[in-house]
Formats: structure tokens, sequence, C-alpha cells
């Protein structure tokens, strides 16, 4: 990488460094390699070093970058894939689903949540809530939060395990058990909660991509999903059908 005039440039000094940086990314580096210290990298552009996080930490949102503790600061392998199509006809927990349990509960459900699943907030209806991960390469990219109404695996009550990666796979399994009549999905950008920032290795506030997922059955909704995505890490696809709608 060599150096460059920022001074005459009229855009943010960090976001033309960012454009500078991001090019030799394609060209002087590959994935996986480790960039040079900040230090060394200011003196080398000429910029102070809080011109020169800003543009790393512009280049990190956008995915080219990741920094691990210990490591330093690498370069990203490109974004994963992830399906969130509506022609994908299955019940989360399905044999080739590549999420894996971490635990099962049944928590007092956000009014919010208890609109989407048809039920009356003030009712307090028991849901079951799992928690599941997505994993790729063995680093998280994805955290779920599945409401499911106990109205929907009623012969659940005949399960002993209260709570856990166990209980979790039973209520996936006897969600199976239903008619999948169909399901929509939204997805929004949106900012990690603590929970779902921890599960995933990243800030609180960090940014992420919200998909939410209404599961039907006999006429009504018989489960709801929250997935949280690395926003630095996934790149949401849409499938050939033509299922995504732009609303305003």
């Amino acid at each position: 990488m060599g150096t460059t005039q920022l001074d005459s440039v009229p855009e943010p000094k960090y976001w033309h460094l960012k454009t500078v940086i991001g090019e030799a990314l394609d060209t002087d580096f590959s994935v996986g390699e480790i960039l040079p210290n900040e230090r060394d990298l200011a003196a080398r552009f000429g910029v102070a070093r809080a011109t020169l996080r800003q543009a790393l930490e512009q280049l990190e949102l956008e995915g080219r970058l990741q920094r691990r503790r210990g490591v330093g600061t690498t370069v990203a392998p490109p974004r994963v894939g992830v399906d969130v199509s509506t022609t994908r006809h299955r019940w989360p927990g399905a044999a080739d689903d590549s999420w894996r349990p971490v635990d099962c509960g049944l928590p007092e459900v956000p009014a919010a949540v208890a609109r989407l699943l048809d039920l009356d907030p003030a009712a307090g209806a028991p849901v079951h809530m799992v928690r599941r991960i997505r994993l790729t390469h063995g680093q998280p990219v994805a955290a779920e939060q599945l409401y499911v109404p106990a109205s929907s695996v009623p012969a659940l009550t005949a399960i002993d395990a209260p709570s856990g990666p166990t209980r979790a796979r039973a209520v996936l399994r006897e969600l199976q058990r239903l008619t999948l009549d169909g399901q929509d999905r939204a997805v929004e950008l949106g900012s990690a909660r603590a929970e779902d920032a921890k599960e995933l290795d990243r800030l609180p506030g960090a940014p992420v991509l919200v998909v939410t997922t209404r599961y039907f059955s006999a006429g009504r909704t018989a489960a709801l999903s929250l997935g949280t995505y690395r926003a630095d890490t996934c790149r949401l696809t849409f499938g050939d059908a033509g299922d995504l709608q732009i609303a305003s």
C-alpha cells in the first residue's frame, strides 16, 4: 500500500482513506492476512491514527476487515450467503437446518411478539422461546429467538426436560408434526442487543440484520422467528422466486 494525498479531497479524509485501503485489500492482500499495526499504517498514509481508525471501522462494518483479539486486523473472507426466501417451505429444526439449539424456556413474552403471534398480550398465554445459533466455519454468524405458543405443541407437556438444548429440540420436533401452510419474512437493519451481541462476538449496538419470520398452520400463526444476523459477515439472498417486496 502506498501513500496518498488526502488534503485536497473534498470528502472526509477517513472516507477517502477507506476507499484507498479497500482497493489495496483487493490487490495487495489475501483473505486472513494480518494488516500492519495502526501506527505503521497511519505513518504510511500520513494521517492521524484517529482518521485511520475511522476508516478501518468503516471497512469492518462493510465486512472487509475483521478485528480479532490477540491477532489483530485481518482481511475478511467474502460474506456468507444466507437464503431468506420463503421458497424454502419448511419448519425450523428440519433435518438440513443449519441452526444449533442452545436453550429453551417459558419467558414473559413482549407485547410486540404476542401481537405477531396473534395472542392477547394481557392474556399471558404460555409461549416457548427457543434460542438457536447459526455457525459458519465454526464462527457464529446469527442468533435466533424462536417463539412457539404452547397451543402449537400441546404434546410437549409430556417432556420432562424443563430447559436447555434438550427441551429446545423437543419443541422443534413437536413443531414438525404440524402442517406448514405458509410463511412470510421481513428484513430490516437493527442494533445488536446485549444477549445477541455476546453470542455473536460483537459489541452491543453493533449493526445487525434482523429477519422476522412468521410460520402459519391451520389458519393461525404457529411460530415466530426473530433472527439476528451479523451485518459484517452475512449477505442475505432471496432466491429465484421473486418473493422480495419493498415496503416503505
